[in-house]
């Protein structure tokens, strides 16, 4: 058991990363509006995290780099180099920027069910206390600088998460039968094709691709301990999705079509199930606003640091400038619930250019004898991987269109 814990490595904090409160509303929607029909959706999903994730951390144990780090170093020419850099910094420091605000606002619902709505009146303004509380907490665990520490809470995080969506969804009494057929028969309308591009696009994240690599450098230096990166990375996404399916199912159970948040589950799941389903809901919202919170920032921090050369040490002052200054952004805005609607806009044009890119440039990185020898991409992972590219194209369209108002699909 104990060389179990010992060989836990990034995976749970990729995992938490990825489920955080857009997830969470989107699961929710998607088992309100289709019960369990979309299950399969999410499995597509969780397979091609596994497959991107796995590429991304075995770069990264094996060629001790970040994948922003690689981008600068083997893009050679030079206006295809700035271009890269502009696109990454945009979608992912900018974009997690604005996303911030909703990570800590995901929390802050968690923490409301449990204990109010306390607001304070600074300058006219009412500022609520807990995206404070949210903040702080965050700003800790990061100042700190121990990759070990953060580890261990997003861990611990990560575990109460699983466990009450997994109660949750065991409370709702589902119909097994139902879930394996919305899991291997797959079935879609007009109407759904919208919701399970966002299943998919919540899950398939960009920026989990740059900070899964800089993380499994920080934890493994050897090549011997590819079979514990590829575990963990497995394990840890594999319960990621279990967990967005126990989300999806708690949804389904619901006959009322008012719901349009997750706060709005925990409110419709207690008149059938009792006050105690509405805690455990309360818990894992919390947990997955917490760990994104935490994680966004410093995604956004190994970003930067690796597209300007900076050093990716948790404790240097630059390092510590970028996510200081996404978590503060997030803090006002969650606190003062200002929605920086422009901003979002913009990181959503952003991110739904940049995963095709990434996942092209991932794929082309991966073939390189030079960066990875005998451990490059074998026939099977790139034909996984291109599959895997046309889905990531097809989310791009999706993502501009919704974006741009085009009646594309």
């Amino acid at each position: 058991m104990k060389n179990i814990f010992k060989n836990i490595g990034p995976g749970p904090l990729v995992a938490a990363a990825f489920i955080g409160p857009g997830t969470v509303t989107v699961c929710t929607l998607a088992g309100v509006n289709f019960g369990y029909s979309l299950l399969w959706a999410m499995l597509l999903s969780v397979i091609a995290t596994v497959i991107l994730q796995e590429m991304s951390a075995r770069l990264g144990i094996i060629s001790q780099k970040g994948l922003s780090q690689i981008i600068r170093t083997e893009v050679k020419n030079p206006i295809l180099k700035g271009l890269a850099i502009i696109l990454i910094l945009s979608a992912i420091v900018i974009g997690n920027a604005a996303y911030e605000a909703g990570n800590i606002s995901g929390g802050v619902l968690g923490l409301q069910t449990i204990v109010g709505n306390p607001n304070i009146e600074i300058g006219g303004f009412s500022m609520n206390v807990l995206s404070v509380v949210i903040g702080l907490i965050a700003f800790i665990l990061l100042y700190l600088g121990s990759y070990k520490l953060l580890e261990k809470v997003l861990v611990g995080l990560v575990i109460i998460m699983s466990l009450a969506f997994l109660i949750t969804a065991v409370i709702t009494k589902p119909n097994i039968l139902d879930i394996f057929k919305g899991l291997f028969i797959p079935k879609f309308s007009n109407d759904s094709i919208l919701t399970v591009i966002g299943l998919i696009g919540t899950t398939v994240v960009p920026y989990n691709l740059f900070l899964h690599a800089a993380l499994v450098k920080e934890k493994w230096h050897k090549t011997s301990d590819l079979k514990y990166v590829r575990r963990d990375t497995v394990v840890a996404i594999v319960l990621g999705g279990l967990v967005s399916m126990c989300i999806i199912i708690s949804a389904a159970a619901i006959q009322s079509q008012d719901i349009s948040s997750a706060s709005d589950l925990a409110k419709g799941l207690e008149p059938l199930f009792g006050s105690f389903s509405k805690y455990f809901l309360a818990m894992g919202l919390f947990a997955a606003g917490i760990t994104s919170a935490i994680t966004a920032p410093l995604a956004a921090a190994y970003v930067a640091s690796g597209c300007l050369g900076w050093s990716s040490n948790l404790k240097s002052k630059k390092f510590r400038g970028v996510w200081m200054f996404i978590l503060l952004l997030g803090v006002l805005l969650s606190s003062l619930a200002i929605k920086p609607i422009d901003i979002i806009k913009f990181a959503q044009v952003a991110n739904g250019i940049l995963l095709p890119v990434i996942a092209g440039f991932l794929i082309w990185i991966m073939n390189k004898s030079a960066i990875l020898g005998v451990y490059k991409n074998n026939i099977k992972q790139n034909i996984f991987g291109f599959i895997i590219l046309g889905i990531s194209i097809l989310l791009s369209v999706a993502t501009l269109s919704k974006v741009f108002h085009l009646n594309i699909f």
